[in-house]
């Protein structure tokens, strides 16, 4: 956790994964930020996979080094104290609709400087989720394996919530992007993020979409082919299954090198009057002739001389890893300083923690803060920022309103 953004405030009104993880990058580099769910949870609270006792670790982890409020947001005085807290704060993320209690014309009334930025599904108002944009992307029906008949072939979904993910990194951008105007010309803004915007934007910027225009087509399905290069999934001769990729010449020579395969490559290149060391075209044409020699030489050792080899010679490459071998492995875990100290975490299970994703040489990064319990800093907060007495926020507690840390009253879903 760095110090940059440590004199900046963010009020924080979400659920589920884009609009939370965009306050967590901001709070990983120093930011307060104030996350405001109804008492009892939001929609996420209780989000799979649980603890037996029901805390969500997904929860638990997208809401790392934030201070919660929990407040009656189905009242009319809840939300209004969600407002003003907005307001009074200057800056809201949030993925509820515009047409909520929590407009920007409501939040920025009175306060022409304030920033808000929204997370919606589609630019037209519709709603969406990132499987949804996923399947309206193109690129559930461009993955699986490349003898699939096109016309019946199911949609491959990615495990990996990814849009929501870029998403929430770009509206911290945003986020960013609006304070420096604000610095330079002290107005505000108010800025959307259309989920779908982000997933259609995404394939325009990667080049697919003039892609598709210009073949007039689809692409193939290629399996775990890397498209426009060479790579895919090799398997050594003790069953280890890994990926090489070659983008440069200097992975194509270093991979060429490692495996010993320059003669067989030597051939090929005199039957198809090619060169492959500085093609990428050369090499993506003819991927299959090149995988049948990469895999007869890997098929030859095994993995771990193969590893070391390619290793040696400067490859890129990697072995396929289950996530539970993947979040054990030393390497990537434990020897990483991405990582820290298990903080004392809302559902008493202690496991490496991450920082933040950037890593600055130079500065210490301090190690990962845990994340609130439900409420935990109500009173606080709304003693701070809204100037309210004790005997108020007692009141307000006492009433329904607000609701202290849920530290002792939680009682699980699970």
């Amino acid at each position: 956790m760095y110090d940059l953004l440590r004199d900046l405030s963010i009020v924080e009104v979400s659920s589920f994964v884009a609009s939370p993880t965009a306050g967590l990058y901001c709070a990983q580099m120093g930011a307060e930020v104030v996350r405001v769910d109804q008492i009892g949870g939001g929609l996420d609270y209780d989000r799979y996979m649980q603890t037996a006792e029901g805390r969500s670790l997904s929860w638990e982890n997208l809401n790392r080094a934030k201070k919660s409020v929990a407040l009656d947001l189905r009242s009319a005085e809840g939300r209004e104290l969600c407002v003003e807290l907005a307001r009074t704060t200057g800056q809201l993320i949030t993925n509820l609709p515009e047409k909520s209690f929590l407009s920007h014309a409501a939040v920025s009334e009175g306060r022409p400087d304030m920033i808000s930025v929204r997370i919606m599904g589609w630019h037209d108002g519709r709603q969406a989720m990132d499987f949804t944009v996923n399947a309206a992307s193109g690129y559930p029906l461009m993955t699986g394996p490349a003898e699939w008949d096109p016309q019946t072939a199911p949609p491959v979904n990615q495990i990996l919530p990814a849009w929501d993910f870029i998403t929430g990194a770009y509206c911290a951008f945003a986020l960013m992007a609006a304070l420096h105007h604000r610095a330079a010309t002290g107005e505000g803004s108010e800025v959307r993020v259309p989920l779908g915007d982000v997933a259609l934007g995404t394939v325009a910027n990667s080049g697919a979409m003039a892609e598709m225009l210009y073949r007039g087509a689809d692409r193939e399905r290629l399996g775990n082919a890397i498209w426009g290069a060479l790579g895919r999934d090799f398997t050594s001769r003790d069953g280890k299954r890994f990926m090489v990729a070659v983008l440069t010449a200097k992975q194509w020579t270093a991979m060429v090198a490692a495996l010993d395969i320059a003669e067989p490559v030597a051939v090929l290149e005199a039957e198809t009057g090619l060169s492959f060391a500085r093609s990428d075209r050369n090499r993506f044409e003819h991927r299959e002739a090149l995988f049948a020699i990469v895999q007869d030489a890997a098929g030859r050792e095994d993995y771990a001389v193969l590893a070391e080899r390619l290793a040696a010679a400067g490859a890129t490459f990697e072995r396929y890893r289950t996530m539970h071998e993947a979040v054990t492995d030393p390497v990537l875990v434990d020897d990483n300083p991405l990582f820290g100290p298990s903080p004392a975490n809302p559902s008493g299970f202690a496991y490496p923690a991450a920082r933040s994703l950037a890593n600055l040489p130079g500065r210490a990064a301090g190690d990962p803060a845990p994340a609130p319990y439900l409420g935990q800093h109500s009173e606080e907060v709304l003693a701070e920022r809204l100037g309210l007495s004790s005997g108020a926020i007692g009141d307000l507690i006492d009433r329904g309103v607000a609701a202290p840390g849920d530290r002792k009253t939680f009682r699980g879903t699970a």
